[in-house]
């Protein structure tokens, strides 16, 4: 496959993940097992993996993928791997992954280049790292944002204003009420590994 064929299928993919997340914008995050094998019972379409090693996430993720889900796989989250671009190319061949999470820019470029949907996360603690995210999203060109704690409609409504990316909200999302205030806000969906917003 040349560079532009796998442009543009990386681009159709990225589209109808972020399609299949307006239609269900619901995310199931999972971080154990026990909770993979709820979420692969639910009605949940995407799942965000949060755990794994690098014995078992092809298991995990093919897990997932037999049961029809959409998989992320949070990359600087897994065990036996470094923070290098090696662990996103390791991801796009040995498991069947839609796409990766990370909080780096260089693992999200080399998703994108992998032909991976990428989804960036951002951990906004105060002003400061607020106003560093649409510099870094302008660098790493992410096709969607998870910004945590997502329990922060009026930080939606400002990102809305400021980056063009589809934003998630993820960390912290607890109950109907912050589902319904976040996605008022504008964000394309939430991320949580609360069962009980799964059966929403």
């Amino acid at each position: 496959m040349t560079t532009t064929d796998r442009d543009v299928a990386r681009s159709t993919t990225a589209d109808s993940v972020l399609e299949a997340l307006r239609d269900d914008p619901v995310i199931a995050s999972v971080k154990d097992a026990s909770a993979l094998d709820e979420v692969l019972a639910s009605d949940r379409g995407v799942v965000f993996v949060l755990y794994g090693s690098v014995l078992d996430v092809a298991d995990v993720v093919d897990r997932a993928k037999d049961a029809g889900k959409t998989v992320f796989v949070d990359v600087d989250l897994l065990d036996g791997f470094s923070s290098r671009e090696v662990v996103v190319t390791w991801i796009a061949e040995h498991t069947r992954a839609d796409g990766v999470l990370s909080t780096k820019s260089n693992l999200v470029r080399a998703a994108k280049r992998a032909g991976l949907v990428a989804v960036q996360r951002f951990f906004l603690v105060d002003s400061f790292s607020y106003h560093q995210l649409p510099r870094v999203v302008e660098q790493a060109k992410p096709d969607a944002i998870e910004i945590l704690p997502g329990c922060m409609p009026r930080v939606i409504t400002w990102l809305r204003g400021d980056t063009a990316v589809p934003v998630i909200a993820g960390g912290l999302v607890c109950d109907k009420a912050d589902v319904v205030a976040a996605l008022g806000a504008g964000a394309i969906a939430v991320a949580s590994s609360n069962r009980d917003v799964w059966g929403m």
